[in-house]
């Protein structure tokens, strides 16, 4: 896996992003790492959001596709300096152990994911769009990519069934346990995310490192509590699910890209 292009967190236009969650996806493929799981979700996401703007959806496009391009590099670049042993956000640090751990099941990999990424990355590559200009003008394309990428979840739904289908097993155990998990809402972490962005948008320059530095302690403490949570039945019923998943990476990130593992199903195709 560390054999990724020195390029990664480089990129310059939407089709880069695709290019190097492609590369990412082909490296975990080859050396069967669940890290490729989030990129792989991650690609199907963008590819949405290149088509919104390819159809006009966004009031902006030019600057959606600003917005998107510095949103993903801070996943790509966390990514390279995880896997080269050099600093990261506390928040990714703990999405890519755990994700390399096996010890989390596959929904809790994708929080972290989601986590690190709205909840931290967001707000900052928002700020970063808006330095000379309103931020307040944002706040509409904002949200239509955020509710993009809050329903990455709901999306996967069908999927996670097939990868981990244990996962209703966690309803029997404590008919709040996904609450328990996820343990933030996704509407909450779009309003969290924008507020960051206008604190970060308010604030002068000189004091942004601080600001992203405090704000990434709380994001990594909301992603430890998706991590470990505390109830034992939890704990116990996590275990079972993941005994229960699908060991096959590369059918599991094919199922998460919509890729070529659904072509092969329609086409009675065995992989």
């Amino acid at each position: 896996m560390n054999r990724l292009s020195n390029n990664l967190g480089n990129a310059n236009t939407i089709d880069d992003v695709i290019h190097q969650l492609d590369e990412i996806i082909s490296m975990s493929n080859k050396t069967k790492n669940k890290l490729g799981y989030f990129a792989s979700l991650y690609r199907m996401v963008t590819i949405k959001v290149k088509e919104g703007i390819l159809n006009n959806q966004f009031e902006d496009g030019a600057r959606m596709e600003s917005l998107d391009v510095n949103f993903a590099n801070f996943y790509l670049k966390a990514l390279k300096s995880y896997l080269n042993g050099e600093p990261s956000s506390l928040s990714w640090q703990l999405a890519f152990r755990h994700a390399q751990s096996g010890k989390s099941i596959l929904l809790q990999n994708l929080l972290l994911g989601i986590n690190a990424h709205i909840n931290l990355d967001l707000g900052v590559a928002a700020a970063m769009v808006c330095k000379n200009a309103d931020i307040q003008s944002l706040y509409n394309d904002f949200m239509n990519i955020n509710r993009i990428l809050a329903s990455l979840v709901d999306e996967v739904r069908d999927d996670m069934d097939r990868i981990s289908p244990w996962i209703g097993f966690l309803d029997h155990i404590d008919p709040k346990a996904s609450k328990a998990i996820i343990n933030f809402s996704l509407e909450k972490s779009r309003n969290y995310a924008w507020n960051f962005a206008k604190k970060l948008a308010g604030a002068k320059e000189a004091e942004w490192e601080g600001l992203i530095k405090l704000h990434d302690h709380e994001v990594a403490s909301i992603g430890k509590m998706v991590a470990n949570p505390t109830s034992w039945m939890l704990k116990t019923g996590l275990w079972a699910i993941r005994l229960g998943e699908s060991k096959n990476i590369e059918r599991n990130l094919d199922l998460l890209n919509h890729n070529r593992f659904e072509t092969a199903i329609t086409d009675g195709i065995q992989l």
